[in-house]
């Protein structure tokens, strides 16, 4: 069955306990966390700080989405705040293979991010090294865009090559994740979706459940 990754963006901050509490009665599996830095992306979001702060209020998995120029960095912050998986863009300046060593020797997970301009023959030669690939359907920065369709080439052509080597990376699918799309993306090979307002607008728990169903 696939997996579910609210991601908090479109959730209301002003009670994050509650939404996260709703995501984990729904079924959810992953709670996606966008950082951003208003450099690697035009956007701010959160960081550490309020990572650390949500921690308590359940017990899935954070998995945090490191849209920062400087992800080897701050590794380390994002992990001692509680979470359990980084997600590292290939588009950034730095050595990739680098920053997933340094990840992985902290104990934790890792997958490496393509936007979706990046063709995924540039990922190849990192999959044996981690753990998940998040293939992008929208361009990264802001939520409530539209599912690019293009990327369901990019979905199966990782799919396939992931089967093919027997690689042990799950594909997770980030924007644009809505019920009347998921069918297809889901079809084209995918193990996660990351859903933001698909999930947080209207009632949590019975989004969840209906991605679930399908």
């Amino acid at each position: 069955m696939v997996k579910i990754s609210p991601s908090i963006l479109s959730a209301d901050f002003s009670r994050l306990c509650d939404e996260l509490r709703r995501c984990e009665r729904g079924g959810a599996d992953i709670i996606h966390l966008d950082v951003m830095d208003g450099h690697f992306v035009p956007n701010i979001t959160f960081g550490p700080v309020v990572i650390k702060s949500i921690r308590k209020c359940t017990k899935l998995p954070f998995e945090a989405h490191l849209m920062i120029q400087r992800p080897d960095k701050y590794a380390k912050n994002f992990i001692d705040a509680g979470s359990d998986i980084l997600l590292v863009h290939l588009e950034t300046k730095i050595s990739l293979e680098d920053a997933i060593r340094k990840i992985k020797n902290y104990g934790v997970e890792v997958g490496i991010v393509l936007n979706p301009e990046t063709p995924f023959e540039k990922a190849k030669k990192y999959l044996e090294k981690v753990n998940y690939l998040l293939i992008m359907s929208v361009h990264p920065g802001f939520a409530g865009q539209s599912f690019i369709e293009s990327t369901l080439g990019k979905i199966r052509e990782a799919r396939e090559y992931i089967d093919k080597e027997g690689l042990n990376v799950k594909i997770e699918v980030d924007g644009g994740v809505k019920h009347h799309n998921a069918k297809k993306i889901i079809e084209a090979g995918a193990d996660i979706l990351v859903a933001a307002s698909a999930i947080f607008r209207g009632n949590v728990e019975d989004n969840i459940k209906k991605f679930k169903s399908l």
